[in-house]
């Protein structure tokens, strides 16, 4: 080992501008889930190239880099995600995404160079006894059967076995340099319900001869509200929102059908379970009050992130030392996005956190931009972190 002090951010800024060309670079060539070809072969090449081995392939274009230094037996998993999203670009920055239609609108390019930068710090400093596995996962913005559950499916944790496991996100609205962090439920489950009315389509002028399915999705919409405000306890944090609907082709024509799609969250199982039972009730029993019938494909889909206690204070612990007191949150309020994460903390002890993307776009708005300020403070952030839990 030849470092004896811990990591800061001075110690990583010789790398900003290879970061920043990698992460302006994946920018510009986004893949979406399940076809991160690219953007896994880059990965594997940067690790290769700095004496990592290498697995991909795993959970489709999913990598792992392990590395191993010292004798010490202790294991610790890092992980990022890859995957961009099906959105138009309107950033306007000179390395704007080449693909129309296609864009990191979630900062997963930014999150990818982080843990390429903290591999390659890791890498010259092997300032740690024990084994690192960087785990670059592909498909989490699909929402169901995503990366994470596959690579667990094909025994991620079973071929490289960490005692912990750790991952972030980056957070438009905080600054630059800022991380937060909070203990137990933090991210939202989400569940989509797919819901068809069938009616009875006829003529707009003889309604009593047909059964509008727009009547009854339009009332569903309104009915559907009651559920959060009338059948979930105050004290406790759920979401419906119905994000589609559609139906008909024509004014003067009543249509057979109506879609409903639907986006469902929650931060806890008995409260997810009230809500599916009371949305397929009163779904199918106000289609029938209006002489329809409803079709319900209810799709389960994250389950709710939760940070364990002592992993997330020892996590805590890394961002003051690195970054200051003030510069760390301890209990940010509970967020309603969802993330597959969640599946990793299933099976291991870890932590979800956040860092500040300063005064950015949202998440998912097409023009939002990862903010290339971070880099350094992720990569630094990473490597402290493996090096206190892979202490000597």
């Amino acid at each position: 080992m030849t470092h004896k002090t811990l990591c800061t951010i001075a110690d990583v800024a010789d790398l900003e501008p290879g970061l920043r060309e990698i992460r302006q670079h994946l920018h510009q060539h986004p893949e979406l889930s399940n076809e991160e070809t690219a953007t896994a072969a880059l990965v594997a090449d940067k690790l290769r190239a700095l004496g990592y081995q290498v697995t991909t392939g795993l959970g489709g274009h999913g990598v792992v880099g392990s590395l191993t230094s010292g004798s010490g037996s202790r294991s610790i998993g890092i992980r990022a995600d890859m995957d961009a999203l099906p959105i138009a670009e309107r950033t306007g920055v000179s390395y704007a995404s080449q693909y129309p239609g296609k864009m990191h609108a979630c900062g997963h390019d930014g999150h990818t160079t982080m843990l390429l930068g903290a591999a390659e710090q890791l890498a010259r400093s092997k300032n740690f006894s024990g084994t690192v596995h960087l785990i670059f996962q592909p498909a989490e913005e699909i929402g169901f059967n995503s990366g994470a559950e596959r690579m667990l499916a094909e025994g991620l944790f079973a071929r490289f076995p960490c005692d912990a496991v750790y991952g972030l996100h980056n957070h438009p609205g905080y600054p630059v340099g800022k991380m937060m962090f909070r203990s137990g439920p933090f991210m939202a489950a989400c569940d989509t319900v797919n819901i068809t009315i069938h009616g009875k389509g006829g003529h707009a002028a003889r309604p009593h001869m047909a059964v509008d399915p727009i009547l009854v999705a339009g009332s569903l919409v309104v009915a559907l509200q009651s559920i959060v405000s009338r059948s979930i306890d105050p004290n406790e944090t759920a979401v419906v929102t119905i994000g589609s609907l559609h139906s008909g082709h024509a004014s003067n024509v009543i249509p057979e059908t109506a879609r409903l799609e639907m986006s469902v969250r929650s931060f806890d199982a008995g409260v997810r379970k009230i809500l599916e039972e009371r949305i397929r009730t009163l779904v199918e029993h106000h289609a029938t009050g209006y002489g329809a019938r409803a079709e319900i494909e209810y799709v389960p889909g994250y389950p709710v992130l939760v940070n364990h206690d002592q992993e997330t204070a020892f996590a805590l612990s890394v961002a003051k030392e690195l970054l200051g007191e003030e510069n760390v949150i301890d209990n940010l309020p509970p967020i309603s996005g969802s993330e597959d994460f969640a599946y990793f903390l299933q099976q291991k002890p870890g932590c979800f956190l956040r860092l500040g993307n300063g005064d950015s776009a949202a998440l998912h708005n097409p023009a939002y931009n990862f903010n290339d300020q971070s880099l350094t403070f992720g990569a630094a952030y990473w490597t402290r972190l493996v090096e206190r839990y892979l202490a000597e």
